[in-house]
């Protein structure tokens, strides 16, 4: 198959340009699933486009620090896009802004959550099987937010909730899953960017993280998840 990662990710400092780009970090997660799978990614924070989404089997849009209600043009355009994906019924998947984007795209509204940050390791609790789910309960994942889905989108079905987060990942339909979290980060980025943010969320937050880090993150686990996603949603799909 081939992915088109859509990338969100508008962090140009000099700690994000000293690792590995959100790009290469999903291409080495999907490949980690489905070897032979290739992938591309679209810098779409800098208007960098693909000239024809449906010559890709599926598409996955990436986290960023920006907010999808940022009056952005390249959000805007995003988001009709996604419109279009998800009319197309093209395997599409997203993760936190990804995740966050799609459901706005249906009608829910993006909020700052009142109990503060998910930073760290973060645990999400499985609500209802889709046809691709393994036999997981749920997955420990590596995440970083304040901003989340206010309500499942209409048609949707809500597959992960997590401790604040009643809306951490959906499906919709066959051919559109979302999770809230980040299952494309290392233990090792996430143990650095627990640091990098220390002063930005705060001593409470950063412990809590810290604390957390004791344990890693179902990263092999998610990233079949992902890939038998892809497979269900492709056949779905006619392709």
């Amino acid at each position: 198959m081939k992915i088109a990662i859509l990338v969100t990710n508008t962090d140009d400092s000099a700690f994000a340009c000293a690792r590995p780009d959100d790009g290469e970090k999903f291409a080495r997660l999907i490949r980690e699933a489905r070897p032979g799978w290739t992938c591309r990614a679209f810098w779409v924070c800098r208007d960098d486009w693909p000239e024809d989404i449906a010559a890709f089997d599926g598409v996955l849009i990436t986290g960023s620090p920006a907010s999808v209600n940022d009056d952005a043009a390249w959000i805007t355009r995003l988001e009709a896009l996604i419109g279009q994906i998800i009319a197309a019924r093209q395997p599409l998947f997203g993760a936190c802004f990804g995740h966050q984007l799609i459901a706005k795209s249906l009608g829910a509204r993006i909020f700052r959550n009142p109990q503060g940050w998910g930073h760290g390791l973060l645990r999400v609790s499985r609500v209802e099987r889709a046809p691709w789910s393994g036999p997981e309960d749920g997955f420990a994942l590596y995440g970083s937010h304040i901003e989340q889905v206010d309500r499942l989108p209409d048609g949707a079905t809500l597959l992960f909730e997590g401790p604040g987060v009643a809306v951490a990942g959906f499906a919709l339909g066959e051919t559109v899953f979302t999770i809230q979290h980040h299952p494309e980060m290392s233990h090792d980025f996430i143990t650095d960017l627990v640091e990098e943010y220390a002063d930005y969320v705060g001593p409470e937050v950063t412990a809590r993280a810290r604390a957390s880090l004791g344990q890693t993150a179902d990263r092999d686990a998610f990233a079949h998840e992902i890939g038998r996603f892809f497979d269900h949603a492709a056949r779905a799909s006619g392709g």
